[in-house]
């Protein structure tokens, strides 16, 4: 199992840069696919990014790319989403989600195959 904790939300105004990051407790972090999330009130939570636990293959959700950016640190089981050029319709919940990837063929984006997820982190871009 493993246990995941999202920090670095918080206000920012259009425009600006936030990171967050997810650290993971438990073991062989670098055997999980790793993504991250977003909601916001009415709406069904969507993917932003998703990594690969090996290769570090990457999806962004076309409304991010070229904006974000998810990265890894197994030696500090660690998850980031470096997120720039913020706007106020990114403003959401952010949930970092995880899911066994020992192949590191993992590919999917489908938020039911994520098994482990974190409390969620609100981020408001303000315009």
């Amino acid at each position: 199992q493993v246990q995941l904790v999202e920090s670095g939300g918080g206000l920012v105004q259009a425009g600006g840069s936030l990171r967050l990051s997810c650290a993971a407790s438990g073991r062989s972090f670098s055997s999980y696919a790793m993504a991250w999330f977003r909601q916001t009130p009415g709406k069904e939570r969507e993917v932003v990014a998703r990594i690969t636990s090996t290769r570090n293959r990457v999806y962004y959700a076309d409304s991010v790319k070229g904006r974000f950016t998810i990265s890894r640190d197994n030696a500090k089981n660690t998850v980031y989403l470096q997120m720039n050029s913020l706007k106020p319709e990114d403003t959401a919940v952010y949930y970092c989600a995880a899911r066994l990837d020992y192949s590191g063929t993992f590919y999917s984006t489908a938020e039911y195959e994520y098994r482990y997820w974190g409390q969620g982190t609100q981020v408001t871009v303000s315009s």
